[in-house]
């Protein structure tokens, strides 16, 4: 079998995703790997044959740590899904296998979400059908904390931490002026609340805590929200609230869709979804009379590597290194997974998963964690949350600013 590998990033970014690429990179160094490859932009880059040396970038144990501290996908990233291999979309899997065998490569690493596991369980289907001895192995990622047959995922613990501290800020801000206001922050998270749940996470002895969180596991409705709004303000005349762009109507549409925005839609069949916010507090504007803003974290709560989180970043290269050894140990078709072992003190450890058990899948914050009037999160929830937000990795600054490392175009 080949001696070299080779690693794509596929997906949304997190802050924490180049330190798996670094766990990968150093861990297949380690057990021998001649050369390791990267794809720029994931497998669609593959296909076109563009792909990147990583031994000549990544020289110094300095390099590494530049790497490990840069949020964002050092590599790249798309989001392609591939045919079925069971038909005329044979021909790309081909076309991948030829260009994969010429490059010599016996351990192919995809770090992604639930589309990029489908990626790996597709390719390692089609290497077992032709009887080819590459090894491939699926690195979680994704800050929407929604993959399965893991207690999280790494990207969520920073993601969660920036959220956190951004909602008592803004808490902190909404109250300066005592008068009737509604602030309506807009998270991420399609159809998963786990994000929108981590500001409950805000409250403490010197916060008050948000005064709703919604979350797509409800179904939402429109003037139920603007009727608990009023509710709230009789008793206090700032409202700040986290809502998740993914709420949904009890018909199945997007809230957002209410709004006459353009949507367009991925690869994946994935809407755009934005407008969320917005949408809400015009509503409550117009209702309630009340002064109205919407605050949209957007890519924000995904690429802060200022506020990572030491736990999450942890993590995140484990399962790199873990990926790398379980390849070299002769598995395939496999995921990494986090298992927490104790919440106090917080303990993990890493274990495999057939992949066929992750993709396309999708894990949603457990109705039991949700308070009974569907506005805040439960105890369980914030024992589950707040290890993962635990310490800082402090970026190397250089000129007042964080330095990052990065592959000019």
């Amino acid at each position: 079998m080949g001696n070299n590998a080779i690693v794509g990033q596929s997906g949304g970014p997190t802050a924490v995703i180049n330190a798996s690429l670094a766990g990968v990179y150093e861990s297949c160094k380690q057990r021998g790997a001649g050369k390791v490859y990267g794809m720029l932009h994931g497998v669609a880059g593959l296909m076109d044959r563009h792909i990147y040396l990583l031994d000549e970038k990544l020289k110094t144990t300095l390099d590494i740590e530049f790497l490990k501290r840069t949020p964002s996908s050092y590599l790249g990233s798309c989001r392609y899904k591939l045919p079925d291999w069971r038909g005329p979309g044979e021909k790309v899997y081909k076309q991948l296998f030829s260009y994969l065998n010429e490059l010599d490569i016996g351990y192919f690493f995809y770090i992604g979400g639930n589309d990029s596991m489908d990626t790996i369980w597709k390719l390692s289907e089609y290497g077992r059908h032709i009887g080819s001895y590459i090894r491939f192995m699926g690195v979680p990622k994704t800050i929407d904390n929604d993959l399965m047959a893991t207690d999280h995922t790494p990207g969520y613990g920073s993601a969660a931490k920036y959220i956190a501290v951004v909602m008592k800020e803004l808490i902190r801000d909404a109250t300066v002026y005592g008068t009737k206001y509604v602030t309506i922050v807009e998270i991420m998270g399609r159809n998963a609340g786990w994000l929108t749940a981590a500001a409950a996470l805000s409250k403490a002895d010197d916060c008050e805590g948000v005064d709703m969180i919604c979350l797509p596991e409800i179904p939402f409705n429109v003037d139920n929200f603007v009727e608990k709004v009023a509710r709230m303000q009789a008793e206090k005349p700032s409202i700040v609230i986290a809502v998740s762009e993914g709420v949904k109507l009890h018909d199945g549409r997007y809230v957002c869709e209410l709004s006459d925005d353009v949507r367009p839609v991925d690869a994946f069949g994935h809407k755009s979804l934005t407008g969320t916010a917005r949408f809400l507090a015009n509503t409550v504007a117009r209702k309630l009379e009340t002064k109205t803003r919407c605050i949209e974290l957007s890519t924000l709560q995904r690429c802060a590597g200022h506020l990572t989180s030491r736990t999450d970043i942890t993590e995140a290269y484990q399962v790199g290194g873990a990926a790398g050894k379980a390849a070299f140990d002769g598995h395939t078709g496999m995921m990494v997974g986090i298992k927490r072992r104790s919440n106090s003190p917080y303990q993990s450890t890493t274990q495999l998963h057939p992949i066929e058990q992750v993709a396309n899948l999708e894990k949603k914050v457990p109705l039991e964690w949700i308070n009974e009037d569907h506005t805040g999160m439960k105890q369980e929830f914030l024992d589950y949350a707040r290890p993962l937000i635990q310490a800082e990795l402090t970026p190397i600054y250089i000129d007042g600013l964080p330095r990052h490392i990065y592959l000019p175009d």
